[in-house]
């Protein structure tokens, strides 16, 4: 794929698909600012949005800070909790939503999510000439979102984007602020169902 360096990009994120991925798949964390900023590579960022849930307990709010640090906006929606204990923070719609707004506006769309709920939505922007591009761990990535998309970024294909409990750096610990646009860390986070 040939990138332009004029082309307006937008990166929309599914947090909570990524986070998932990068625990359950490597055990770590990932670096959202790190990752968004390989992606858009040098080109215009026109917007970067973060779709992330808010718990009772208000523990994300130092993730919610590191991706404003990085230049992503989160947009926040509130856990639902149901009487059978499940708890739900779909942002699937709201993300689709977005996609097709920012469609008038960029010339590239990021999405970052392995979730093949969305192939729907790349056929309809690549319908209106937007190139669509997705992010996310090739291991629990949809193979059909992957075959239709016009690049495809493995996240699993390089350690810099993930953060290990730690690992050092510069002069700061990992746990450290230091990092910009991880997870939020510790073990009370509450498990999200999509």
């Amino acid at each position: 794929m040939i990138k332009h360096p004029a082309q307006r990009v937008a990166v929309l994120v599914d947090a909570q698909n990524m986070y998932h991925s990068a625990k359950h798949l490597h055990g770590a964390r990932l670096n959202f600012g790190k990752a968004v900023e390989d992606m858009v590579d040098g080109r215009p960022l026109i917007r970067a949005i973060a779709y992330v849930a808010k718990s009772k307990t208000g523990e994300e709010s130092a993730f919610f800070d590191a991706l404003i640090e990085s230049k992503i906006e989160p947009k926040i929606k509130d856990v639902q909790e149901f009487s059978s204990g499940a708890k739900k923070a779909d942002w699937d719609v709201g993300m689709a939503i977005d996609a097709v707004k920012l469609s008038e506006k960029v010339d590239v769309i990021i999405l970052m999510t392995g979730d093949g709920d969305f192939v729907p939505l790349v056929e309809y922007l690549h319908g209106r000439g937007v190139i669509v591009e997705v992010a996310a761990f090739g291991e629990s990535t949809n193979s059909q979102l992957r075959e239709c998309v016009d690049h495809f970024y493995d996240l699993s294909s390089s350690q810099k984007y993930l953060i290990r409990a730690g690992r050092r750096v510069g002069s700061k610990t990992e746990g450290d602020e230091a990092e910009k646009g991880q997870a939020p860390r510790g073990d009370k986070r509450i498990k999200v169902t999509f």
